[in-house]
């Protein structure tokens, strides 16, 4: 079965890790046909192992390999294209379109952050499918106020994120 995993944390703030060094540890811990995705920390691979497992191994590999406390979400291809083809918003050149890979019920906590905060202009939130969409004007992402609540320590394992664009980029290397 096609997977995608999503490293959490992956070049930034002192992280910092090649992708061919990243997919040698996925090919050492067993996955097959191995690839990445951009430098975000996003690696395609097939494996007829269940999720809960994949996580399990490829956290122990990554951690153990680059001594840090890995967070990665494993996502099978069906569930990939639940977030591309669940995206609420219209694309607009002037924002980002951000989904959010996660723990089961981190939509609702971060729909509740996202309700409490301040916003911008143009700055909006829905959940589709149980995924958590974000839309922010381009160049504010870290700045809003709901941008700087993503970055909190009790949350670090819960969901990351990524542009919706990087989804289609995904989707294609899945389906190639």
């Amino acid at each position: 079965m096609k997977y995608c995993a999503f490293l959490r944390g992956v070049n930034v703030k002192g992280t910092n890790m090649k992708m061919a060094d990243v997919c040698q540890v996925f090919k050492d811990a067993g996955m097959e046909e191995v690839s990445s995705i951009l430098a975000s920390g996003n690696i395609v691979f097939s494996s007829d192992k269940a999720v809960e497992e994949l996580k399990e191994i490829l956290e122990k590999a990554m951690s153990g390999h680059f001594s840090y406390e890995a967070f990665l979400f494993v996502k099978a291809k069906e569930e990939v294209e639940l977030f591309w083809s669940g995206i609420p918003f219209e694309k607009n050149e002037n924002l980002h379109i951000y989904a959010f890979v996660g723990v089961s019920g981190v939509e609702d906590v971060l729909m509740e952050e996202f309700q409490k905060a301040s916003h911008t202009e143009d700055e909006k939130a829905e959940i589709i499918n149980s995924i958590f969409y974000w839309q922010v004007p381009k160049g504010n992402t870290l700045d809003s106020t709901f941008g700087k609540i993503l970055g909190k320590k009790s949350l670090k394992d819960r969901f990351t994120s990524r542009n919706t664009n990087t989804f289609e980029k995904i989707l294609k290397k899945m389906n190639g």
